[in-house]
């Protein structure tokens, strides 16, 4: 008997983030994994909403309104992001001074906000002021998008400094915070890799037939695929990591704390045999 899947990459990938998303989500809370990262258990959840709302959504509602919800849900997602930087950040330098915050802050911001400026053309003004409907799509499009590359460029750099400095403070190897910002600054390395070969291709394509023009975009397909698939490793990364108690924090340490309970609470023997 053969057995015909129909089933493309696309679904797939769709299908195995989602599971993974849902799984996290369990470890995120059966764990009370979300009690210390509230906002990174509210990005998880943004995404299972997104992929779900793209599911039900796509080819059932009209253009216009769809991509005004897809664009809503990208910005919020977006300024959730940073905020999850923002805790991350709260967590792994727990000690530092106001003076090593302040360079680190102004060095991340400077970095990224070079990046953003030279990545990518910019529009023309004239065409996101239009009053109509698609110039205001196409102003929260470009707002989405760089904030997607700013969000990426601060995960790569705020990665870097916990991975380097992250021990002295609270948040070495086997932290929560260190392993939750490896698998984003991972993701979002990805992310960029391929934004920046996509540049490349589309920057020196130039089809000559319809086969050629359908090759670069099955090419394009590959590579968001591609990072598609680094995404759904760092879901995984983050199931197995966030399952795991840190040092510190399992069993020897609850056995600890409930000893010392004991003591406290037993009564005194020998106080017990004064009173006789």
């Amino acid at each position: 008997m053969h057995l015909n899947f129909d089933f493309s990459a696309v679904q797939i990938l769709w299908t195995l983030t989602f599971a993974a998303v849902l799984v996290l989500l369990v470890v995120l809370l059966g764990r009370d994994r979300a009690r210390f990262y509230p906002w990174f258990t509210a990005s998880i959840t943004l995404i299972g909403l997104r992929l779900l709302s793209s599911r039900l959504l796509y080819g059932r509602v009209a253009p216009i309104p769809m991509n005004e919800i897809f664009l809503t849900l990208a910005l919020i997602a977006g300024i959730v992001s940073l905020l999850v930087l923002v805790e991350l950040a709260r967590r792994a330098f727990i000690g530092a001074s106001r003076r090593a915050w302040i360079i680190g802050t102004l060095i991340l911001l400077a970095a990224s906000g070079a990046v953003l400026a030279f990545w990518g053309a910019w529009p023309a003004w004239k065409t996101l002021t239009i009053d109509s409907v698609i110039a205001g799509l196409r102003l929260e499009q470009l707002i989405t998008q760089k904030l997607d590359l700013l969000v990426d460029m601060l995960s790569i750099g705020l990665g870097l400094l916990i991975v380097i400095f992250g021990r002295r403070f609270a948040a070495g190897f086997r932290s929560h915070t260190q392993q939750i910002i490896i698998g984003l600054s991972t993701a979002a390395l990805a992310q960029t890799a391929v934004r920046a070969i996509w540049q490349v291709i589309a920057s020196h394509a130039a089809p000559t037939s319809q086969a050629e023009y359908q090759r670069i975009l099955g090419l394009q397909a590959k590579l968001y695929n591609a990072s598609s698939v680094i995404f759904v490793l760092a879901l995984i990364w983050w199931i197995v990591c966030l399952w795991i108690n840190e040092p510190g924090t399992g069993t020897a340490a609850a056995a600890q704390s409930t000893l010392t309970e004991e003591t406290i609470i037993a009564p005194n023997p020998s106080l017990e045999n004064q009173g006789e």
